[in-house]
């Protein structure tokens, strides 16, 4: 798990510059609908976050954001009667829709707690059964070569302030499940940036993150983060209370490290399908028992002089499942830590938060990207992309919509920009 840390690639850099603002015009056709709403909890009103957005038969989806709002767009060609909501908790909706663009949805999810049947582990424990996931990995996940499409968006905050928001669509391409990562590639198809122009917000650090978190944060496909046999004597495993995701009942796996390592462990939970096996949901944290051991597993590089503390790294990764084969479906990272000078009386804390949701893709025909494409370990986002302006730049792209404090950011960034 060691070399894993050190190859996790993309740079979630912070290395602040005057962004280039350039107008993108939209298309001039359009063949697709918009839906447009908001998820909350029927019972409280209370908006819910990440919620799976899809449209059932195909592979196109998104999420809500932390406002519980949405919006997805469909293809025309798709002839689609309605749209999938699913939440971990709630049972899942299916929203009708109609010829033409749909704003102001508001969809109520029920929980479901006391909708689900009760589950025994038959003479499992909780290691043992985590195991039997693993052997069922190369029946429940795709044995085909998929080129997935994606919206990525990262985000920096000094303190509670925005100063880096850089966004892109990607593609990804992922060889079959039984095989390793050394093929996989990410490549950003179009993307845009906006960076404080203030130089006390430049920040020389370069972490683990950014676009590859698509590859490498796939803990089913890459099992040295967790699940290989080696990595599974370290930890200890406990069975939680079971929960419903899709309606469909799920075992819930708490673990925890039980040694001691030269290098940082985590502690989290896995959700595994009660019918079949399969991981539908990781939710994980870095260990802070020894934060040595934490900065050496997300810090690359940092200036000469400057102290670096971790605070907190969690990760989740969500699949879906499909036509009786489970995908990649969204993936979120969020590190706090505090950087500083040697010989200032005060640190300053950052946030960095990085997210990418799978909203379509392809098996059929689906070739690698070629090398000269591919994002590289040593290049960062705000390198490839240069534009922040036009609110029709993603025309028919799915994206994950921002949230009211984001869209507050970007308007005063813009403005910083155009001082």
């Amino acid at each position: 798990m060691k070399t894993t840390f050190t190859k996790i690639a993309g740079l979630l850099a912070a290395v602040i510059m005057l962004a280039c603002i350039a107008p993108t015009f939209a298309q001039d056709g359009k063949d697709y609908i918009t839906v447009k709403g908001v998820v909350k909890d029927k019972t409280n009103k209370r908006a819910l976050d990440y919620v799976s957005i899809s449209v059932p038969g195909s592979n196109i989806g998104t999420v809500t954001n932390i406002n519980g709002e949405f919006s997805i767009k469909i293809k025309d060609s798709l002839n689609a009667k309605s749209i999938k909501v699913s939440h971990l908790g709630y049972s899942t909706h299916n929203q009708t829709i109609r010829k033409g663009d749909m704003t102001d949805v508001e969809i109520l999810l029920t929980p479901n707690a006391n909708l689900l049947e009760e589950i025994t582990v038959l003479g499992f424990d909780a290691e043992a059964l985590v195991r039997r996931a693993i052997s069922r990995i190369e029946y429940n996940y795709s044995p085909n070569t998929a080129l997935l499409e994606g919206f990525y968006r990262e985000t920096i905050r000094k303190r509670r302030t925005y100063i880096n928001v850089s966004e892109a669509i990607v593609e990804v391409f992922k060889t079959p499940y039984q095989q390793g990562l050394n093929r996989d590639v990410v490549q950003i198809y179009k993307g845009r940036k906006l960076i404080s122009p203030n130089p006390q917000d430049t920040l020389m650090v370069r972490l683990l993150g950014g676009p590859t978190l698509a590859i490498y944060l796939d803990v089913v496909k890459n099992p040295d983060l967790m699940l290989n046999e080696e990595t599974l004597s370290y930890y200890k495993f406990a069975i939680e209370e079971s929960v419903m995701i899709d309606d469909r009942a799920h075992f819930v796996v708490a673990f925890e490290p039980k040694v001691s390592l030269p290098y940082a462990l985590h502690y989290g939970k896995l959700y595994i399908d009660k019918d079949n096996l399969t991981f539908s949901k990781a939710v994980f944290s870095v260990s802070m028992d020894d934060r040595n051991k934490a900065t050496q597993a997300i810090l690359k590089k940092k200036p000469m002089g400057m102290q670096f503390r971790p605070d907190e790294i969690t990760f989740l990764v969500n699949y879906k499942q499909r036509d009786d084969r489970t995908y990649l479906s969204y993936i979120r990272s969020e590190m706090r830590f505090k950087c500083d000078w040697k010989k200032r009386l005060f640190s300053t804390n950052y946030t960095i938060v990085s997210e990418t949701v799978i909203t379509g893709g392809r098996e059929e025909n689906a070739t690698r990207i070629p090398a000269k494409l591919a994002f590289r370990e040593s290049q960062a986002l705000y390198d490839k992309v240069d534009s922040f302006y036009d609110k029709d730049f993603w025309e028919d792209y799915n994206i994950i919509e921002p949230d009211e404090s984001l869209e507050s950011a970007v308007s005063k960034l813009k403005k910083a920009n155009t001082k």
